[in-house]
């Protein structure tokens, strides 16, 4: 249990749930630790205490409630012993936002890893032996070819930037430039490779991330500490200074975000998803929108149908990319503690908390 920013984590125990129609207990295989996971930590994010954080997680159905059988996001009727993944949230699906295509924005969003305990959902987060699946959570049965660790992180990091990639026009032929070589920048990387994007730049002030990208698809790296004209210089050589199809802002940055603006192409997409946190306000002189003919696009969380997605690219083209070795580390869960300590000290795209079955 997490109770706090500078508070020890605690080990509590909690009875087992009495399950309704449309929910599901499962028992915890892998829970990685996510940026916001840190964030939350460390206290750059505010949540409800106390939680158990926790909500990249795979595990296996270990019950299921009487009467309507409960399927996944494919029809697949669901049983227990099945390996599943799960969303981020659960929405209501009947208010105004659900109504509208954002269920991400649902007026009575379910956030795993970010709620309070609360009796009769106590286990709420990844951080636990079970946890416990509300009503309206889109679930995937995981293929048996993929690995815990390749695909813990899908319910997160993948399934964003699969929204990121459907929010943009089609990168087959194009420039992408992806800022921020982190588990979000990567994964972007490997996706935009594999639509075929012309090239592919992976631009971060971090070497070693850098080292990686190619891993990845980059089939260029830019050293962004060298500053924004290196940047601008880099996409110019490759564009015929048009500038970049596409922009993926995946660091959060306010200076990457600046730098970005003046590597976009006249009639350009720039998509921003890193900026999850409180910031310095953007200057951009409207006039630079409207006569440069720019879409700038925001993605937070995802839908029912971006987490399909995601599963179906790891699935399909992931064993072409190492998606596998960015769990640097795996801690058992008696060492939350430490693993988050570890996490945020050693810039590790991600550690994981392994639970140990009966």
């Amino acid at each position: 249990m997490f109770h706090g920013p500078g508070e020890a984590l605690t080990i509590e125990e909690f009875p087992l749930p009495k399950l309704r129609d449309g929910e599901a207990l499962v028992r915890v295989s892998l829970c990685t630790i996510c940026g916001s996971d840190l964030h939350t930590f460390t206290g750059r994010r505010s949540t409800p205490c106390p939680t158990i954080l926790g909500h990249e997680i795979i595990g296996r159905i270990a019950d299921l409630p009487p009467g309507e059988p409960l399927t996944d996001l494919r029809g697949r009727v669901l049983t227990v012993g099945d390996r599943v993944t799960w969303t981020v949230a659960a929405s209501c699906g009947e208010c105004f936002f659900c109504g509208s295509g954002f269920p991400q924005k649902c007026d009575e969003l379910f956030k795993y890893g970010h709620e309070r305990i609360a009796p009769g959902h106590a286990l709420c987060g990844g951080m636990a032996e079970f946890c416990h699946l509300s009503a309206g959570t889109g679930i995937l049965v995981v293929p048996d070819h993929l690995s815990d660790e390749a695909a813990c992180p899908v319910s997160c990091a993948t399934a964003t930037v699969a929204a990121a990639v459907d929010s943009v026009p089609p990168l087959s032929d194009g420039i992408v430039l992806i800022q921020g070589a982190g588990m979000l920048g990567l994964t972007a990387a490997a996706m935009a490779r594999s639509l075929e994007a012309a090239h592919v730049v992976v631009a971060d002030i971090d070497p070693r991330r850098l080292e990686r990208a190619g891993e990845f698809g980059a089939t260029d790296t830019v050293d962004a500490s060298a500053g924004a004209g290196e940047l601008s210089r880099a996409i110019g050589e490759l564009s015929a200074d048009r500038g970049a199809d596409v922009i993926f802002e995946l660091s959060g940055s306010v200076a990457a975000i600046e730098s970005g603006l003046d590597c976009l192409r006249i009639g350009g997409t720039y998509l921003w998803a890193g900026a999850v946190t409180p910031s310095a306000p953007l200057a951009l002189a409207p006039e630079r929108l409207v006569r440069n003919l720019w879409t700038l696009r925001g993605v937070h969380n995802y839908t029912h149908r971006d987490l399909d997605a995601a599963l179906s690219f790891l699935s399909e083209r992931g064993a072409e990319f190492p998606f596998e070795s960015l769990v640097e580390d795996v801690y058992p869960l008696c060492e939350a503690q430490a693993a988050l300590e570890r996490a945020g000290a050693c810039g590790a795209l991600r550690l994981g908390l392994r639970v140990e079955s009966e």
